[in-house]
């Protein structure tokens, strides 16, 4: 059995994805890495492609997709991956340093020996923990959140958060073919699930860090998209029947 997957979505990330890859891989414990790529033209996969035949040798992984399909997809297919290859813990991280390699570790404790089923590296659970952001995107993701803990009753305070860790029993268990929300709505998505079926979820206060290298691919849309969802979300909750953990 396979331990520990970090899996990183990318479209154009070549000013960040070595560097991301490398401070994955010198963490004290191993972490394996798998790449997602929809087509990215910058050449973030050719990069990807000389690190896996050098010195990430057997830990690093890539799937290369056909165009922008969104971020919920990307990571359901890595889902799936960690899932064919056994992996027992399956983390999703960005790749441009806004969340910090070194918090792994404890998303990580927080499943492995701290009783989690789900991690969430959470910014808003002591407080608001965001470098670099203009205060109107803080206020727009903080009040999100808000409105989304309050209308599907999930005890989260980060529902939109973006960098956690699953044992492989939670993707086992939840569904994945019923995950209808491909954009930034898939985050809050995948732990109103998991809560619906009983897992238990640990929020880790982490610092999230703007992107310094890069473009971000956030925008006022993803953010309806996420409020609209939620609605639905919890309209179709009321005739859906979750499975549990067998």
């Amino acid at each position: 059995m396979n331990e520990r997957l970090v899996i990183i979505p990318t479209y154009n990330e070549k000013e960040n994805i070595e560097a991301i890859i490398t401070a994955v891989m010198e963490l004290p414990i191993d972490f394996n890495v798998l790449v997602i790529d929809d087509g990215s033209p910058d050449g973030t996969a050719a990069i990807v492609k000389r690190l896996m035949d050098g010195r990430c040798k057997d830990r690093l992984f890539l799937v290369e997709r056909q165009g922008k399909q969104g971020l919920g997809t990307a990571y359901i297919a890595g889902f799936r991956w960690a899932i064919e290859h056994q992996y027992e813990y399956i983390f999703e991280m960005d790749a441009d340093f806004s969340h910090n390699p070194q918090d792994l570790l404890k998303l990580y404790n927080a499943c492995a020996n701290e009783g989690a089923d789900l991690a969430v590296g959470s910014r808003y659970v002591s407080g608001v923990n965001v470098v670099n952001w203009p205060m109107g995107r803080v206020l727009m993701s903080y009040f999100a959140s808000k409105y989304v803990r309050t209308v599907l009753g999930i005890p989260v305070h980060d529902t939109t958060a973006g960098f956690v860790c699953y044992r492989r029993s939670v993707l086992e268990t939840i569904e994945l073919d019923k995950i209808q929300f491909k954009g930034y709505a898939f985050q809050i998505e995948m732990k109103f699930t998991a809560y619906k079926c009983g897992f238990v979820i640990k929020e880790v206060p982490i610092i999230f860090v703007n992107r310094v290298l890069g473009t971000s691919k956030m925008s006022g849309g993803i953010f309806s998209e996420a409020l609209l969802g939620v609605l639905r979300l919890k309209v179709s909750s009321w005739f859906r029947r979750y499975p549990t953990l067998k």
